[in-house]
């Protein structure tokens, strides 16, 4: 019985340590502020981890560093932590132009991701533009309706 709870609680992320360094990745809120003071939902940064680690963690690796000239970092860059708006439409549209970022030219096309439903997008953005180093705001699932509707 003991063994089926320890595998329940690795399975769902929970953390009842209450401890920074404990807490599953994603969790990097500022320290001694609530999630929802920050406006992001403990669950939609779980969430969006699960799709990243599904759809993103291979290119963009589980740091968020990417691959040197091949895949971009997602940490430190314009392009997570600018324009909701363009990073949306990265995901929505796919990447095919080479692209410099921290004065590296990266050349490895991306996929467009618009099979993804709205709220997964809304996850993944979260999680990315809050991980990693970033700590950008959330990305709403009406900001990526909006950008779907203009494609």
């Amino acid at each position: 019985m003991k063994k089926l709870i320890i595998v329940l609680i690795c399975l769902i992320g929970a953390d009842f340590s209450g401890s920074a360094q404990n807490r599953p990745a994603g969790k990097q809120f500022k320290a001694g502020t609530s999630p929802a003071k920050q406006g992001l939902s403990i669950l939609q940064m779980n969430n969006g981890k699960k799709v990243y680690d599904l759809y993103c963690q291979a290119c963009h690796q589980a740091d968020g560093n990417g691959v040197p000239r091949l895949n971009p970092p997602l940490s430190g860059t314009v392009y997570v932590n600018g324009s909701k708006t363009r990073l949306i439409d990265i995901v929505l549209k796919g990447l095919s132009d080479p692209i410099e970022i921290n004065g590296e030219e990266y050349n490895n096309p991306m996929a467009a991701h618009d099979f993804l439903t709205d709220q997964q997008i809304a996850d993944v953005l979260t999680f990315v533009r809050n991980s990693f180093g970033n700590k950008s705001g959330p990305v709403s699932v009406e900001e990526v309706k909006k950008q779907r509707a203009k494609k």
